[in-house]
């Protein structure tokens, strides 16, 4: 990237300034997706259960009121983890994301739905996700993430490398 003098653009800025737009980008996305996640599993149960009755509409309510408050909890906690040094940067967007998931398990458990079957691994590393809902990556929780995320990954690389080059000689 090239600034306004011409030169190389400050790492730490591009980090800086990625890091928001991201923060951004997924803080927006958040309540559709805890939407759609609520929605796949309450339509998946009750395909395999005609006998179940779900009120669809307050399910459907109580899963938007879970998806802004997901998105407040992410925004905040993604600020934090975003706007400190990136030395001091102990998680990643995605970590973030995946704790989210606790918003629709919510309302999935309250709904009466019962957890799925998952493999051990699933198990294992999202003991707390019993719906099987923790994204693999930004872009699962949508596709319009995976080129952000892609961007600040590479500015955190960069101003990590920037930091950290080691001395000539």
């Amino acid at each position: 990237m090239v600034g306004e003098g011409g030169g190389a653009s400050d790492p730490d800025r591009v980090l800086a300034e990625s890091g928001a737009s991201l923060c951004a980008r997924i803080v927006a996305v958040v309540p559709d997706w805890v939407e759609r996640t609520v929605g796949g599993i309450i339509d998946a149960w009750v395909a395999t259960r005609p006998s179940e009755t779900v009120d669809r509409a307050a399910v459907t309510a109580e899963a938007q009121t879970a998806g802004r408050a997901a998105a407040a909890d992410v925004a905040v906690r993604l600020q934090a983890v975003l706007g400190v040094d990136v030395d001091a940067q102990s998680t990643t967007p995605l970590e973030v994301v995946r704790a989210a998931v606790a918003h629709p398990t919510g309302v999935l458990r309250r709904a009466g739905v019962p957890p799925v079957v998952r493999d051990s691994f699933a198990e294992t590393r999202f003991p707390d996700d019993v719906y099987g809902l923790t994204p693999a990556t930004l872009g699962a929780v949508d596709p319009s993430l995976t080129d952000p995320a892609r961007v600040w990954g590479a500015a955190k690389a960069m101003a990590h490398k920037a930091r950290h080059r080691s001395a000539p000689g």
